[in-house]
């Protein structure tokens, strides 16, 4: 679903063709059968009669052809062989049927579908709540989404942000609502609900724009978590100056994991596993239960825990404040996919 109004931003139905397509073969198709029944009855003149003068000319036959195909005539001129009246009522009538459909189908292709959608759309829009965000629709950014539908996000939960039509398409062949807008804009972010949203996904392709895109966020809601990804290590800092909860550096993440393979052939294959649904295992960030309050970390029974926040702080499960939790702790553990049997431990 795509988006584009010159004052605001709002969802509508992206369509297959241009609208000058869509309206070009309804105008040839309609020129295509006029032009076939007027040929037939030029050649055909003598099995018509014309009641006024007895004579059909061409201009006769054109006005017999318009009101035959647009009404059911005036009897000033009618056909009088057999072969006439079985042409008009085998092949007129039908054409005639076909333009009424051809002109409907135009009223409500250009007309009533559009201020359907329209209105679908801008309701929509002001239900959007609790929604993701994904600004950017290139490989990262599509490598997200489809994470995000495979953790079980419906795809309508999802709104991608993009200024390429072709991104747009893929996206919504996905079930995504989409926007062809600029991210880097106020009214953009404004118009799918930033304030409202679960989280933003920021995957512009340029540092500087996804950087923009990140001080745009978090002006129009200060306390959204926003992903970012940027591919220069000197804009790592920038991005978490402008507001960026998460900043992910591809480069330096497959760097890492390629350092580490060096000293073991499936630390990159775990990394993978636990970072995909794909795999048996995978990361999982949550807030304690209040029955796990007074309960180390290393004694939670939904997984393996690593690590606590505490105030904003990261503790790691081997030291003290990790003895015991308390309310309002945020962890981060290895829980099995789903689909992995219950008793199966990590390895």
């Amino acid at each position: 679903m795509t988006v584009r109004r010159p004052d605001e931003v709002t969802l509508r139905q992206r369509s297959r063709l241009p609208v000058w397509a869509q309206l070009g073969w309804r105008v040839a198709l309609v020129l295509g059968l006029l032009g076939l029944t007027l040929a037939v009855h030029w050649f055909e003149r003598h099995g018509l009669k014309d009641t006024a003068d007895g004579h059909v000319s061409f201009v006769d036959v054109i006005y017999f052809t318009m009101i035959s195909i647009t009404t059911t005539g005036y009897g000033d001129i009618v056909p009088v062989t057999n072969e006439a009246r079985m042409f008009d009522a085998l092949v007129v009538t039908p054409i005639r049927l076909f333009f009424v459909l051809i002109f409907i189908g135009t009223a409500y292709t250009f007309v009533l579908r559009r201020t359907w959608e329209r209105w679908r759309m801008e309701k929509l829009r002001k239900d959007l709540c609790n929604h993701v965000i994904v600004a950017g629709f290139g490989i990262s950014g599509s490598e997200a989404v489809d994470e995000l539908i495979a953790r079980g996000t419906p795809a309508t939960d999802i709104v991608v942000i993009d200024c390429t039509a072709e991104a747009l398409e893929r996206a919504a062949s996905l079930g995504c609502l989409t926007a062809e807008a600029d991210a880097t804009r106020d009214k953009a972010l404004q118009a799918v609900n930033v304030d409202r949203a679960r989280a933003v996904i920021v995957s512009a392709g340029r540092d500087d724009t996804s950087i923009l895109i990140t001080l745009t966020a978090r002006h129009l809601a200060p306390n959204l978590p926003i992903s970012v990804v940027v591919r220069n290590e000197d804009n790592e800092l920038l991005a978490r100056q402008a507001g960026a909860t998460t900043v992910i550096n591809p480069v330096s993440f497959a760097g890492l994991l390629l350092a580490g393979s060096t000293d073991g052939a499936h630390l990159a294959d775990y990394i993978a596993d636990l970072a995909s649904m794909g795999g048996t295992v995978q990361l999982s960030e949550r807030l304690i239960d209040a029955e796990e309050a007074g309960k180390p970390l290393s004694a939670l029974g939904r997984g393996l825990g690593l690590r606590l926040y505490r105030g904003g702080k990261p503790y790691g499960f081997w030291e003290a404040e990790a003895a015991a939790l308390q309310p309002g702790d945020r962890i981060v553990e290895i829980v099995p996919t789903a689909g992995t049997e219950a008793h199966a431990k990590p390895a």
